[in-house]
């Protein structure tokens, strides 16, 4: 007996500290999170005082052609007129992260459909590794590749004017978000009772008109979550988007011309720039913008995600 009441109290105390250290872990991860962004602003703030803030949409300057004035949105921070415009780099950004959430959700959604409900057990165990060795190699490596053996033989697929640009950074780009996309719309679908596979396949169903008129609506909240994650993932890619979409911060809706991202932007510049400088606290207030999409797009997929699980619970 009092072996029993040793081990149970020795079973108690293992888990408490247990829950103190799960407690602790994530109040450490909050914690951190707030210390980021408290870094970003107290430098990024910085810019609203130095530089007025419509010259991060754009600024009146004198056309040397026409010489006539006119409304540019232009980022030259290293110029006799500093402009700042962010307005070149959030649409470089949106340039090549949608079309990389879309190239990757359209393979990513039918390769999670696979691995929740095609698959054998042993198909899944071999399947599974490589989205993993996919996830974890170095996206250095993947530009180069895209560099130096994609990106010319599309230019001559596509006709494209410029051999580095946006098209060729969002493919580089997706092949880094497929494994995201893959796993989560896998655990969207696994998440779904049996009882509703069973339901469907009772009245009659196939499998594939059970996947495609049951599955994928019921777990619509899932998949949406999943690509809203992988746009996230996007937006905050820094080396694929540094070395292979040229790197011209210019305003374009052609997917195939040249332009930069806001990670980019912080690669080339940060290190380079004179620390305290106006231009320095400008490129903090970039991070602190990129920072607080990406957060907010992460908060929606948890709003998604938490609306998915209520449904499945009724």
């Amino acid at each position: 007996m009092e072996g029993r009441a040793a081990r149970r109290r020795k079973q108690r105390a293992i888990d408490w500290l247990a829950g103190k250290y799960f407690a602790v872990s994530g109040t450490l991860a909050i914690v951190f999170i707030m210390l980021i962004f408290i870094f970003l602003a107290r430098e990024g703030l910085k810019a609203l005082v130095e530089v007025h803030p419509m010259r991060f949409i754009g600024a009146v300057t004198e056309n040397v052609i026409t010489e006539k004035p006119e409304f540019t949105m232009t980022w030259q921070p290293v110029s006799e007129t500093p402009k700042y415009s962010l307005v070149p780099l959030m649409a470089g950004s949106a340039l090549v992260a949608i079309p990389a959430t879309i190239f990757s959700g359209l393979v990513g959604l039918a390769c999670g459909i696979f691995l929740a409900e095609i698959a054998s057990r042993r198909v899944r165990e071999m399947v599974k590794p490589g989205l993993e060795l996919l996830a974890g190699v170095p996206t250095v490596i993947i530009g180069f590749f895209i560099l130096v053996s994609v990106a010319s033989f599309l230019q001559e697929v596509f006709h494209a004017s410029r051999r580095l640009n946006a098209f060729v950074g969002a493919l580089g780009v997706s092949v880094v978000i497929i494994p995201t996309i893959a796993t989560l719309v896998e655990d969207a679908l696994r998440a779904i009772p049996r009882e509703i596979r069973e339901g469907a396949y009772a009245l009659g169903a196939t499998r594939w008109e059970t996947i495609r008129r049951v599955l994928i609506p019921t777990g619509a909240s899932g998949i949406s979550a999943a690509l809203i994650l992988g746009m996230g993932r996007a937006l905050g890619e820094t080396m694929i988007v540094l070395m292979v979409t040229g790197n011209a911060a210019v305003v374009t809706s052609d997917i195939f011309k040249s332009i930069r991202t806001m990670t980019a932007t912080l690669a080339a510049e940060l290190g380079e720039v004179a620390q305290g400088s106006e231009q320095y606290h400008v490129l903090f207030f970039v991070g602190m913008v990129l920072f607080t999409i990406t957060f907010l797009l992460n908060m929606l997929a948890e709003l998604v995600i938490s609306r998915m699980r209520r449904k499945l619970t009724l």
